[in-house]
């Protein structure tokens, strides 16, 4: 028997420790012996990050040396998520992730279980579906984004978010969509779907390969990650009072059947405008002039 043929599947967790105030890191030896005890059969490596570009190269570096069947687990935020998935995508590894972190939302729209106790146990049963990334390409070099690719008041919102010290998980968002909508006007867009180019104002433009984001808002509630098609959500310009009750609908879904919310299918959307800049998978993605496709079956990943 070769060497080759001997190696052992590989389990590789790269973990964020200060994800979830620390949570991450408090857990994690009851992850590994849980992990250890159910892939008896695989090699098992932990390590933890200390800086975003250093989980950014360990996850990079152990997707690019995967084989068939090896798995690459991220354990913290959707930051971790982001990074993993960006890792991942078009390699032989598959793509574990334990949500560890406050948003979790990359997660929730995957079909990846939300507590920690519960993603283990995915990887230890080792359900594995294959679907589809957003690709984003704004001048640097393309990434992917497995959840939302968002424009306008809910990235203003996003970023204020991210930027706040004192953190409530998705209160914070919901705190902060508050304060936000006070201030803010609608912004002109001029996108250009699938070749059809409009131009008009609105106060949002989520371009979504799954549905959910802002810690549990449902922006695209039946966006299918596997269908080799984005979901673009249009919140068209109305008054502060209707989006004020339209905004507790977000968590629901239920905000869809309003007349100023549109909804369209498309392969490739390009977005530009005036102070636009995007936001995905909770990361701040730059500004527009900006291309998204979507990118089919690139990802492996396992689910509950």
């Amino acid at each position: 028997m070769s060497s080759e043929v001997a190696k052992r599947r590989l389990v590789s967790v790269v973990c964020n420790e200060r994800s979830g105030g620390g949570r991450a890191g408090r857990v994690l030896p009851k992850v590994a012996k849980r992990l250890r005890e159910g892939l008896a059969g695989a090699e098992l490596h932990i390590v933890t990050s200390t800086s975003y570009e250093q989980a950014r190269d360990l996850t990079r570096s152990l997707a690019l040396q995967a084989r068939p069947g090896d798995v690459v687990v991220v354990m913290g935020g959707d930051g971790m998520a982001h990074l993993g998935l960006n890792a991942c995508a078009d390699t032989d590894a598959t793509l574990a992730v334990i949500p560890a972190g406050t948003g979790n939302d990359f997660a929730r729209g995957a079909g990846i279980p939300r507590s920690i106790h519960e993603s283990v146990e995915a990887i230890v049963t080792g359900t594995t579906r294959v679907m589809d990334l957003s690709r984003l390409t704004n001048g640097a070099d393309p990434r992917y984004v497995g959840a939302v690719v968002s424009s306008g008041y809910d990235a203003r919102v996003n970023r204020a978010t991210n930027d706040i010290r004192l953190r409530f998980g998705a209160l914070s968002y919901g705190w902060i969509a508050l304060r936000e909508l006070a201030a803010f006007s609608p912004l002109s867009y001029r996108l250009t779907i699938d070749g059809e180019v409009r131009e008009l104002n609105a106060m949002m433009v989520a371009i979504c390969n799954t549905g959910v984001f802002g810690g549990g808002m449902q922006i695209s509630p039946d966006a299918d990650p596997a269908d080799g098609l984005l979901d673009i959500t249009i919140i068209h310009e109305a008054s502060r009072g209707k989006l004020l009750r339209l905004l507790p609908t977000v968590y629901t879904g239920g905000f869809v059947t309003n007349p100023v919310v549109e909804r369209l299918r498309a392969h490739t959307v390009e977005v530009d405008g005036e102070g636009l800049f995007l936001m995905g998978d909770g990361e701040e993605m730059g500004d527009v002039p900006a291309t998204v496709e979507c990118v089919p079956k690139c990802l492996k990943v396992i689910v509950g």
